[in-house]
């Protein structure tokens, strides 16, 4: 399926395509399957209503037949009428009832209940009388051929099996009982129905798996499409990467900023380096306040040396911080001992300074 740029749809439909073709009523759903849920459930509603049917029609009759011998038979004609069409009413309703109620429920549960009155605008491309002939010879028109084919056999062939078991009986249908007769022939019917629904139910099944693979097929994207849309709502790779890049330059510039006030870097040498501070009535713990890698730590230690921080070299203590630290984050309590002892050799460097001075 070649688009206009000669790009093919090779490309699954992303959810936001699944979204926008629900929005606009574009979702599948087998005919056949709302059909032999009708079918079976219409039947049935007219099997159960039998009896009822049976007595209205009788008592029509016997309302009809009562009338017409009177003498005002000619003047109440309109009641007649309007009788008879409230006992077909009655007798049609509930049939009529469950056709729409089984007809809806059919649709509904297939598309989810998806409401869309987007197929209720007017689209000129469907008045195109070229894509009305392309539509008459597509594979979708050779498939519903093959269906109903199928299922024309299908009948035919349960016509036959019933016809040849009972034909015997049916024909001695006519020396029975009218009621007698009726029921057995009701019984075959609805067997008949019975099986015919099964044989189309299987139709219906495959049915099914087919419009849910056509449409998916119908959906997918090409390559651009996809990176288009990717583009629309994730907004465009390159713009979120450069915002990415000036974000992490702002975080390093704060960083370093912050290395001035540490009271002790670890470094291991030039690779790794860490940059802690600890203020007892502020901190529960000594603080990172800087760390870095490579480049970034030859940074930390240069801009430590500029403005007199004590450094310290110590390549398991300032790997493993660095592995296991955050900035502005508190060193987690394993590491207390040893950054503890740091800060106590610091405090006694500085006191012992002072002292001389």
């Amino acid at each position: 399926m070649a688009e206009s740029n000669g790009q093919e749809k090779t490309e699954q439909p992303t959810g936001k395509r699944l979204r926008d073709a629900r929005r606009e009523g574009n979702v599948f759903q087998s005919k056949d399957v709302v059909t032999v849920v009708m079918l079976l459930g219409v039947f049935y509603m007219v099997k159960l209503m039998i009896p009822h049917i049976y007595k209205t029609a009788r008592d029509v009759s016997v309302h009809f037949f009562s009338r017409a011998v009177t003498d005002n038979a000619l003047s109440a004609s309109p009641s007649i009428y309007l009788y008879m069409c409230i006992a077909m009413l009655k007798c049609t309703m509930p049939v009529l009832l469950m056709s729409m109620i089984l007809g809806i429920l059919g649709h509904g549960i297939q598309t989810r209940f998806n409401i869309s009155f987007h197929l209720l605008k007017p689209k000129f491309s469907k008045m195109n009388p070229i894509n009305g002939i392309k539509k008459m010879f597509g594979i979708k028109k050779l498939v519903d051929l093959a269906k109903n084919l199928i299922k024309i056999a299908l009948l035919l062939a349960l016509l036959y099996n019933l016809l040849k078991d009972d034909l015997v009986q049916v024909a001695r249908m006519i020396d029975m009982n009218i009621y007698v007769s009726a029921g057995h022939m009701m019984e075959l019917v609805m067997d008949l129905v019975v099986k015919v629904s099964i044989a189309f139910a299987v139709v219906a099944f495959f049915d099914y798996l087919y419009q849910r693979w056509d449409h998916k097929n119908n959906l997918k994207m090409t390559k651009q499409e996809v990176k288009e849309e990717y583009k629309n709502t994730e907004g465009n790779p390159e713009i979120k990467g450069r915002i990415r890049k000036i974000q992490r330059q702002m975080a390093m510039a704060r960083m370093m900023q912050q290395v001035p006030e540490a009271d002790v870097i670890v470094r291991n040498p030039t690779h790794f380096a860490v940059a802690l501070k600890y203020d007892p009535d502020k901190m529960g713990a000594p603080m990172v306040l800087a760390k870095g890698q490579d480049h970034v730590a030859l940074r930390i230690v240069q801009l430590g040396e500029e403005n007199g921080v004590f450094i310290t070299e110590n390549k398991p203590l300032a790997r493993a911080l660095y592995a296991a630290c955050e900035v502005d984050r508190e060193i987690p309590a394993e590491f207390y001992g040893a950054v503890a002892e740091l800060l106590v050799y610091i405090y006694r460097m500085n006191h012992r300074e002072d002292m001389f001075r």
